[in-house]
């Protein structure tokens, strides 16, 4: 198993990609701290992963308020005393060219897409420094390497996660922490099925969504997470730094 013995965080982990992640971390041996906002989601991936007779708990929180960061951190080490893997996940999707996204819309952005990942980075960070090692994966997106439009907001916070990553990746690089970013395309996500019901024409808008994808059709949550699986393992020991596109050749 590729994460035996490690303990890993994986935020946004009630759905798609981060629950893919979650229980596929878990098969491979990790014991995972099930972050989400959502209590409920959260614990069907716990469950999901102890009917595989894996290890998981689960750590409400919305990781874009600081007491929230410091408690989970805390309670996790509480836990099992020890961080290895950070996987920050959770983000929102807001539609709109900038001057239809109101300042509420930029602020709670920026707040779930990079603050949360600032506060989790900065919380786990002297914990990994201590001991020595440890792995820091951030979601960004596709749409940073091939803009879309529509996408002010969640491009700009997106742009910020990767650049971020980069800069993390170089400071901390002395100290045994590999920092790396994941770049998704479009994928058949709870999120991305909500977002199209919300179109006058859901079946007509998923079929847009679908014509840009060279592959011709989306990706799925669970291709996204053995990407990440790979990021975080010991395979890839000697990557740091970089920005892997899961996109079925979105950005070419």
């Amino acid at each position: 198993m590729k994460l035996k013995d490690k303990v890993a965080i994986i935020t946004g982990a009630g759905a798609g990609i981060g629950r893919a992640a979650a229980v596929l971390f878990a098969e491979e041996g990790a014991r995972v701290a099930v972050v989400d906002l959502d209590r409920a989601s959260a614990e069907k991936t716990a469950q999901e992963i102890a009917s595989k007779g894996a290890t998981a708990n689960v750590f409400p929180a919305d990781m874009s308020r600081s007491a929230d960061v410091t408690r989970v951190i805390h309670d996790v080490m509480e836990l099992w005393g020890s961080i290895n893997i950070l996987f920050n996940n959770a983000g929102i999707v807001l539609h709109g060219k900038i001057h239809q996204t109101s300042e509420e819309e930029w602020d709670r952005a920026m707040a779930v897409n990079v603050k949360s990942m600032y506060l989790s980075c900065h919380a786990v960070i002297p914990i990994f420094k201590k001991q020595g090692a440890g792995v820091i994966l951030n979601t960004s997106s596709a749409t940073v390497l091939r803009h879309v439009v529509d996408r002010a907001a969640y491009t700009a916070s997106k742009g910020a996660v990767l650049a971020l990553t980069r800069s993390m990746a170089l400071d901390y690089i002395g100290d045994n922490i590999r920092v790396n970013a994941l770049c998704p395309g479009t994928i058949d996500t709870p999120s991305l099925r909500e977002r199209l019901a919300a179109h006058a024409d859901p079946e007509e808008a998923r079929k847009r969504f679908i014509a840009r994808q060279p592959m011709g059709r989306l990706g799925t949550a669970e291709e996204v997470a053995q990407a990440a699986l790979y990021l975080v393992s010991p395979d890839a020991a000697f990557v740091t730094g970089t920005a892997l596109s899961v996109d079925g050749g979105f950005t070419l």
